[in-house]
């Protein structure tokens, strides 16, 4: 059976384009072969800000948003975040999403995608691994960062990358099979 490969799209606002880019990457994965890839969207998951009265390393949560997200996570074996850069850092949906919980996160692998502008998302990108970091997830190094993302847009409204980015999205791809396929050993243990 393959890993499960939660791709996370971060951004919540009205015209958003992460969702592109995102589904890009899912059919990628999907080609790639080694993942069962799975769109996961923020917006649609719709959390409140943070609002469980019990810290979540007890997993004693009371909401069935938290709940149904709890399930989701823990069913994952790696995650890939799609996110865009907001003030040199990810959006306030990201930070909460991953406060929700704590134990469903750990000794799991993570990548960031990231888009920007001349950046390429690269300073939310850092970001958003010291916070995975601090969950016990392994936040790889490596990255894919689409800088001057609307040029990757076409008219119908599909994200088209370019070498270099398909090039990105494989290593990512590798890397995030190998951790996952170590940590699974440390999970079991």
């Amino acid at each position: 059976m393959k890993p499960k490969l939660h791709i996370i799209i971060c951004s919540t606002r009205p015209g958003r384009l992460g969702p592109k880019m995102a589904e890009w990457f899912r059919d990628f994965a999907k080609e790639h072969g080694k993942f069962d890839a799975v769109l996961v969207d923020l917006a649609e998951l719709n959390l409140p800000v943070f609002d469980e009265p019990k810290h979540p390393r007890l997993k004693q949560y009371e909401n069935q948003h938290t709940k149904d997200w709890s399930a989701s996570v823990e069913a994952a074996d790696a995650f890939v975040f799609v996110t865009p850069e907001y003030n040199y850092s990810p959006p306030p949906a990201f930070f909460n999403a991953v406060t929700y919980l704590a134990s469903e996160w750990h000794y799991k692998a993570a990548a960031i995608f990231s888009y920007a502008g001349v950046s390429g998302g690269l300073r939310a990108a850092q970001i958003a691994r010291l916070q995975l970091s601090n969950l016990k997830m392994v936040a790889i190094p490596e990255g894919i960062a689409v800088p001057s993302f609307p040029q990757f847009i076409d008219e119908e409204g599909v994200f088209k990358p370019n070498d270099l980015i398909a090039a990105s999205a494989t290593t990512v791809l590798g890397e995030l099979f190998r951790w996952t396929t170590g940590l699974q050993t440390i999970r079991s243990a």
